[in-house]
C-alpha cells in the first residue's frame, strides 16, 4: 500500500473516532483550540495565500464535529488567529499553542484537536514537513506524545 493511501486511511479513522465522540467535543476550549490549530496549520510555512484560506475554512466548515458550533463564529476565530500569525508569526504562534494547550487537562478534547490538525494538513493530499512540525509542537502544548499520531 502506498504511503498516501495509508495517510489517507488513518484519516478516515481519525475522522470516524471524532465523529463517535461529537456529543463530548461541544466546549469553547476545544473551539478555540481546534480553530488555533486550523490556522497553524494553514500558515505552518509562514504565510497563508487566500486559496489555502479558502479551502481550510470549507474543511472546518464540512467537519461534522466542528458543526457543533456556529458557522461564522468558527470563520471568525480561524481568521483572526491567522492575522496574528500574519503580523508577527512567531508570536502569533506562541499565542496560538497557548491556545491550543487550554484543553490538555481534557484527554479526549486535547486528542481530538490534534486529530483534526491532522486531517486538515492532510486533506490536499500532502501533508508537508512544516505542518508535521506545528501539529508535533501542539501535541507537546496539550502533553500527547507525537509518536501516538505517527508525527
Amino acid at each position: 500500500m502506498a504511503l498516501w493511501d495509508r495517510f489517507r486511511e488513518s484519516t478516515q479513522t481519525m475522522q470516524a473516532q471524532l465523529t463517535a465522540k461529537k456529543n463530548e467535543l461541544k466546549s469553547g476550549a476545544f473551539r478555540d483550540a481546534s480553530m488555533a490549530m486550523c490556522a497553524l496549520v494553514a500558515a505552518a510555512d509562514g504565510s497563508v495565500d487566500p486559496s489555502e484560506r479558502r479551502r481550510t475554512a470549507s474543511l472546518i466548515a464540512s467537519n461534522e464535529v466542528l458543526q457543533n458550533f456556529d458557522a461564522g463564529d468558527l470563520q471568525q476565530r480561524f481568521d483572526g488567529y491567522l492575522n496574528k500569525l500574519g503580523a508577527d508569526f512567531d508570536f502569533g504562534k506562541v499565542g496560538l499553542l497557548q491556545e491550543i494547550g487550554k484543553v490538555k487537562k481534557k484527554p479526549a478534547e486535547a486528542r481530538a484537536v490534534i486529530q483534526i490538525g491532522i486531517i486538515i494538513g492532510g486533506a490536499d493530499g500532502d501533508f508537508d514537513a512544516t505542518e508535521k512540525a506545528v501539529v508535533r509542537e501542539a501535541c507537546f502544548a496539550v502533553g500527547l506524545s507525537p509518536a501516538e499520531f505517527d508525527l
